[in-house]
């Protein structure tokens, strides 16, 4: 097993190597205010006997988790997704999708409607680009303890206190990866922690294991596509003291001034609007081409109609470009739960106002709900939440910019296999008073216990109705009598 935490300071904050205590196992310091990125590789042999039987069956596996409540990102780690959990995963050979991986999935993180890949997940266009996996999943997912507590009795020995602490750390981490490719044929776990004070005291209980800790700030970069950080890496069990170092590196993500809010526009009813309010006009470059997006993944409650994208002066009035990328096929008509498939993701170019400024401006989403299960006691109502949608600007790089030599790198997070491979993405943050990234909407749905009435009155209104037909058909009998009008013709006619 190999361990990496990095801890990542504004330069005004910046550690003095002197309050660092690096001993033979053990490294140690108080007041250490930072972002923190833990990245665990483990080999196939430390890993459960069911996890190794799912890996072995993918030729990639990615799992993206966020946290709903609201948190700061830090250069290099500044790409998100949207809020919950969500799943990249190509199989090891073309249209066979391992069975096991749904079961896999539930047994990690807890219960939820994952029937099988084919069913339960979508597809995403990977034929130009690598950065893509073939299908996607997605669950709205409050917090990974299940996770944990999986990881503490499936990784962690009861007699090592080290790795139990560790675990019962990643309860408070803003975001959680998982992946694994058959390139590597290791399985990485990262966790990210938003900046703030911390009493770091690390050690290395086993000497077969690596564990390097790196204490780095942000450095003025040369170039505008790369990032530069500066500082002390140690490895711990190996080194007396921290090491000096400075490096710089092209990043595929960036971070922006720039914020933005959600919101769904009152009354929402059966077709709700989102509205998005940037508060900057501003592109991140002048020197490249660049074109604002949002990407929003949305559970299956709630869906886009592609066939209102299409029209341009539709899209003009609510201060969009074009639709780039809607997951397919998405049923404009079926109920929520009589759907298998987790939901769809759009990719939508907004049109900002022409002239660059620091005022804000709006953009409107228009979105339908489905029908969702009737339930009892709900009051003919249910709160369904959306996550935040992921704003950034995309830009062209530079031909002979190599983002995977980035340490930091980070890709399979929904949207940048939609763009080609020299893309640099510029993320605008959630406005700082939003406490949690998630929309509420109030959805009508039939509540069990008043239906009563309806089916009683339906079930008379049907009666009554075919009473009134019986008795129609009886007053023509009466009249005419059955046949009768048939012999008198043919009485006539004789």
């Amino acid at each position: 097993m190999r361990q990496r935490i990095t801890f990542i300071q504004e330069p005004q904050d910046s550690t003095d190597p002197k309050s660092l205590k690096v001993t033979s196992n053990s490294i140690k310091t108080t007041n250490l205010k930072a972002a923190r990125e833990d990245k665990i590789t483990f080999g196939f042999s430390e890993l459960p006997q069911e996890l190794y039987r799912v890996l072995k069956a993918s030729h990639e596996l990615h799992i993206r988790w966020a946290s709903p409540e609201q948190y700061d990102t830090i250069a290099p780690l500044v790409s998100r997704v949207s809020p919950g959990l969500h799943v990249f995963y190509t199989p090891q050979r073309k249209g066979e999708s391992s069975p096991l991986l749904c079961p896999a999935l539930q047994k990690v993180f807890g219960d939820f409607n994952c029937e099988s890949p084919e069913q339960s997940f979508t597809d995403l266009p990977n034929e130009r680009f690598s950065l893509s996996a073939a299908t996607q999943y997605y669950q709205p997912l409050e917090n990974i303890n299940n996770l944990l507590e999986y990881i503490r009795h499936k990784l962690c020995s009861s007699s090592d206190t080290e790795c139990i602490s560790r675990v019962s750390s990643l309860r408070d981490a803003n975001s959680v990866d998982i992946g694994y490719d058959t390139i590597s044929h290791a399985l990485t776990l990262t966790a990210f922690w938003s900046p703030r004070t911390w009493d770091l005291d690390l050690s290395n209980g086993n000497s077969k294991d690596r564990l390097e800790v790196g204490i780095l700030s942000v450095e003025s970069p040369k170039e505008p596509e790369e990032l530069s950080l500066g500082g002390f890496l140690t490895v711990v069990g190996e080194d007396t003291k921290p090491k000096a170092t400075l490096f710089s590196f092209p990043a595929r993500h960036h971070p922006l001034s720039s914020t933005f809010s959600a919101a769904f526009l009152s009354p929402t009813g059966l077709h709700p609007n989102l509205e998005l309010r940037i508060d900057s006009t501003t592109p991140p470059t002048e020197e490249r081409s660049c074109s604002l997006h949002a990407h929003l993944t949305l559970p299956r409650a709630i869906f886009p109609d592609k066939y209102q994208f299409s029209d341009p002066l539709f899209l003009a009035s609510k201060n969009l470009t074009a639709l780039h990328h809607v997951t397919t096929p998405v049923d404009l008509e079926a109920p929520a739960y009589a759907m298998s498939i987790w939901g769809s993701s759009l990719l939508l170019e907004l049109a900002p106002p022409k002239s660059p400024s620091s005022s804000v401006w709006t953009a409107q989403i228009p979105l339908h709900l489905r029908y969702l299960q009737p339930t009892n006691g709900t009051a003919g109502v249910s709160k369904l939440e959306v996550p935040y949608p992921v704003l950034f600007w995309a830009c062209v790089a530079d031909e002979g910019s190599k983002f995977p030599i980035n340490p930091f790198d980070r890709v399979n997070v929904g949207y940048d296999g939609l763009f080609g491979p020299k893309t640099m993405f510029y993320h605008l943050s959630p406005d700082p008073a939003v406490q949690r990234l998630t929309n509420t909407i109030e959805v009508p749905v039939l509540d069990l216990d008043k239906s009563g009435y309806v089916e009683i009155g339906t079930a008379v209104v049907v009666l009554a109705g075919f009473a009134w037909v019986m008795w129609c058909l009886f007053g023509v009998w009466k009249r005419e009598g059955y046949g009768r009008k048939k012999e008198v013709v043919e009485k006539k006619k004789q």
